[in-house]
């Protein structure tokens, strides 16, 4: 399915506020924009219809590669980040100029939102940690506590199954969080308050698109609104 508009942004960390029935929600604070377009990709010269954006100016070593799109682009000053987001149509990106800046003005709060991150990374981590292995008697003399346990027979298939959860390297993959309702937006402060948690650590890159998978009770929530 192709996305909808979306920004890029950095989590700035987790709070929670009130809500106008006054009990509390918690909420991802996301540092939304002020996003660049860098450029504009169509079906008819591309094969696809998508935005380029930039996000964070750099203010120092941009290769000569990156800093020549950006003068290509008119921009004068080069990005960290550097996303495309496709759209559905073709008609979706008349809005959008090369050069024009784009602010968490884009959501409302009671939109959903999809947020896509990289998850927090956790390094080499065993089975009970990884995959949630249930592990042997806490007991003592048990002698099998967090240990993998077997994996396979002996005689027959007298191998381990490929893609068989073993421990190994845990984090560090992208994820995509779907139907966050929006809580709050602060344009003015370039901040966006989502409900719930989003992927990665503090400081991390995220995107927030509007969602483009919702149920019929969504759906017509949202219309209602």
């Amino acid at each position: 399915m192709a996305m909808k508009e979306g920004l890029i942004g950095r989590k700035v960390g987790m709070t929670q506020v009130f809500g106008d029935d006054g009990n509390i929600i918690p909420v991802t604070v996301v540092e939304l924009g002020p996003c660049t377009v860098v450029g504009v990709r169509t079906k008819a010269t591309h094969g696809y219809d998508a935005l380029q954006l930039g996000f964070s100016p750099r203010k120092k070593n941009a290769t000569k590669a990156m800093a020549g799109v950006y003068r290509k682009a008119g921009i004068p000053t080069p990005m960290k980040v550097l996303r495309e987001i496709r759209l559905q149509k073709t008609e979706a990106l008349q809005p959008y100029q090369v050069g024009q800046t784009l602010t968490a003005a884009l959501f409302a709060p009671g939109e959903l939102v999809d947020v896509v991150g990289v998850s927090k990374g956790k390094g080499f981590q065993g089975g009970v940690k990884r995959h949630g292995w249930s592990g042997g008697d806490q007991s003592h003399g048990s002698m099998f506590h967090r240990a993998p346990g077997s994996i396979g027979a002996s005689s027959d298939p007298s191998r381990v199954w490929p893609g068989h959860h073993l421990p190994g390297r845990m984090g560090g993959d992208r994820r995509t969080v779907l139907n966050l309702p929006v809580v709050r937006v602060l344009p003015e402060r370039n901040l966006i308050l989502l409900r719930g948690a989003v992927p990665g650590a503090r400081g991390g890159v995220v995107l927030v698109r509007k969602s483009v998978k919702q149920t019929k009770a969504q759906q017509q929530a949202q219309g209602a609104k």
